[in-house]
């Protein structure tokens, strides 16, 4: 019977997995975006897509090393950002929703395509693209971390101890930014956009840098997600975007703390949700087959977020000052 609660363990370590990093820094991205500037990006995996696309093909196909891969999934968010950015930021706030989903779904489709299989992998994906990030692995090789009935290898550990700082110093990097006269601007274009014009600054400037900051860090948190496994196109579509979404409204849209409190809580819940469904099936509590239990855990997720969005829409951290938007 105790076997039947490893789920529990299992949720423990999804507080910490390289999955919870990966959305941690795209959330923390929408916030910039959303939460502190108020642009409606409803296509943040297409941002995942392209900064995981770059990193790969330069590890996989160039043979480069991390270093030079983290610089062009790096380039490529800055390149979407702008191809995004420069025809609909001067527009109303609903042509970018449009425009950026549409283009996450478009990358989708585009990196899928047998054309392209021998550069992206086709709808097969790419694989081995940690080897070079693992390859920096200083702790040896029989080095082992357990949390309960979990066991993590080496690179398990190393890559959990450079994602989690990472995720700190971009909190520091966005806290820093937000408490400078740069983030009292974009916040001003957030509440009253026309205002801000008419102090003389340069409103669209000020968007596109803030479209940029938030589509890098996404493109630098995907990488934490296809380096202990592969990368797989359809893993970033619109469910991600909706996802990133959930995580910053859970822990607060205006934020730096709640996006990454709100990925740890979501990935542990839904790993929780799945544990008990699967042993309400198991024993019969359940009338559902496995394969039903698998979009129940997702209907209870969302019931969560429903009734947080109802009776606090501001989030946990968030305050109700900083919950209407001018968008």
């Amino acid at each position: 019977m105790s076997s039947d609660f490893t789920f529990v363990w299992v949720a423990l370590g999804a507080l910490f997995d390289p999955l919870t990093i990966a959305y941690a820094l795209a959330a923390l991205g929408l916030t910039v975006h959303f939460g502190f500037t108020g642009l409606l990006n409803f296509g943040q995996a297409g941002f995942m897509s392209i900064g995981g696309y770059f990193f790969a093909v330069t590890v996989t196909k160039l043979g480069w090393g991390f270093f030079p891969a983290v610089l062009m999934a790096i380039l490529g968010a800055v390149l979407f950002a702008l191809l995004l950015g420069v025809p609909t930021l001067r527009l109303r706030a609903d042509y970018l929703s449009i425009v950026t989903i549409g283009s996450a779904e478009i990358i989708r489709l585009t990196v899928r395509t047998p054309e392209l299989h021998d550069i992206t992998g086709g709808s097969d994906g790419l694989n081995g693209a940690g080897r070079a990030f693992f390859a920096l692995n200083p702790l040896p090789e029989s080095f082992r971390l357990s949390l309960g009935s979990i066991t993590y290898s080496s690179d398990q550990v190393w890559i959990r101890l450079v994602g989690w700082c990472t995720v700190a110093v971009a909190a520091l990097f966005i806290w820093m930014l937000i408490r400078s006269p740069w983030g009292r601007v974009i916040k001003g274009i957030r509440e009253d956009e026309d205002a801000v014009r008419a102090l003389g600054k340069n409103a669209f400037s000020y968007k596109m840098q803030a479209l940029i900051i938030g589509g890098v860090l996404a493109g630098l948190g995907v990488i934490f997600a296809i380096m202990p496994s592969s990368l797989q196109p359809d893993n970033y579509g619109t469910q991600t975007t909706f996802f990133i979404w959930a995580i910053m409204l859970l822990g607060g849209a205006a934020t730096i703390f709640g996006p990454i409190v709100g990925s740890m809580i979501f990935w542990a819940t839904i790993a929780l949700t799945e544990g008990f469904v699967s042993l309400g099936v198991k024993y019969g509590v359940l009338p559902i087959t496995t394969v039903q239990s698998g979009q129940i855990r997702y209907m209870l997720v969302g019931v969560a977020l429903m009734l947080i969005v109802i009776f606090r829409p501001q989030g946990i951290f968030g305050k109700k000052a900083e919950a209407r938007f001018n968008v």
